[in-house]
């Protein structure tokens, strides 16, 4: 009897954890695995290689559930999405081979150490973009009109139609595959990078980024996940759980997201990634034996820097508005 209720507060205690990734994920657009491995290797002591098994499993639910509720507020381009998600399939193969080899040749700590060093580097752009509702007019180039790269929605917080047009397809293709290999390496939808791809390349409104990206990661999901499967680095305990948790959360997320501004989602995503990035690199040199603190230490630094880089991130905001204002 102990060990079922054992297994019952830890089966629900994953779930808990599932919803917190999953709003998160289907908020930002980062998809909840981005938040989850972390997630359940830092916090919840699996191996990294099983957490980043699970959280495909998991990114799959959370696409299936905030997909739907974006595409009926029709906010998501699903014709972008499909023609960005050839070149992130390809990726998400090259990465799945990639991760197997790293884990079967015991590096895992270098996988913790590449996810802090891309969760980071996301935080650059949205650096740059962070002061903006809407996106900067960019130009229309060829593959605007080649591709047909347009497209509308109504935002009922701002309570207007939004017109855009995207660029640079090219580029967004090349983010795509890089963001493939990344979601097969690391187990997740590769959704910061997604959104990179959408937002800074592409010159996307941010809502239409996020959104197309949840409509995206699952079937990125879908092609890591059968070789992780296949090598026997899913537990369906641990599976079944996070995508409990992640789907009754990519809900919850999608609400709240109809509800709120394209630079508060900016924020929230920033604040997540500056955290997430510094206590996975922080624990990748741990393991690597480069480094030797206390885990409470390392989540005391991580948070520190997480403050640092948002209280930057509103001392640029507001110079930015402030020298807007005055060149009006």
């Amino acid at each position: 009897m102990t060990a079922i209720l054992y297994i019952a507060l830890k089966f629900l205690s994953i779930v808990v954890g599932g919803i917190a990734a999953g709003t998160i994920g289907s908020l930002t657009g980062l998809g909840g695995a981005t938040v989850l491995v972390p997630l359940l290797s830092l916090f919840y002591g699996i191996p990294i290689i099983y957490a980043t098994g699970a959280s495909l499993v998991s990114t799959i639910a959370t696409s299936a559930g905030s997909a739907s509720a974006y595409t009926r507020e029709k906010i998501t381009n699903v014709k972008i999405g499909i023609g960005l998600e050839i070149a992130t399939t390809a990726g998400a193969i090259v990465g799945s081979l990639t991760a197997v080899y790293i884990n079967n040749n015991n590096y895992s700590w270098a996988i913790y150490i590449i996810f802090g060093v891309v969760l980071l580097g996301s935080l650059i752009p949205t650096v740059q973009r962070g002061k903006y509702e809407e996106p900067l007019p960019i130009k229309a180039d060829w593959s605007t009109k080649l591709f047909q790269l347009t497209g509308s929605y109504y935002d009922k917080r701002l309570k207007k139609k939004v017109d855009y047009e995207g660029v640079r397809w090219w580029l967004a293709e090349f983010i795509m595959f890089f963001a493939g290999v990344i979601s097969g390496l690391l187990g997740i939808g590769s959704g910061a990078l997604k959104v990179l791809g959408m937002d800074w390349a592409m010159n996307l409104p941010m809502k239409v980024t996020t959104t197309t990206s949840n409509f995206m990661i699952g079937i990125t999901a879908a092609t890591g996940s059968s070789i992780y499967w296949y090598n026997g680095y899913i537990q369906v305990f641990i599976a079944a759980a996070t995508a409990i948790g992640v789907l009754i959360g990519s809900f919850i997320g999608a609400r709240i997201l109809m509800k709120i501004t394209n630079k508060n989602i900016r924020w929230i995503f920033f604040a997540i990634l500056s955290f997430l990035g510094a206590e996975m690199l922080l624990r990748g040199l741990q393991k690597s034996r480069a480094l030797n603190i206390s885990l409470d230490l390392e989540v005391v630094i991580s948070a520190i820097f997480a403050f640092i880089m948002i209280s930057g991130l509103y001392i640029y905001t507001v110079r930015g508005v402030e020298r807007h204002a005055k060149g009006n």
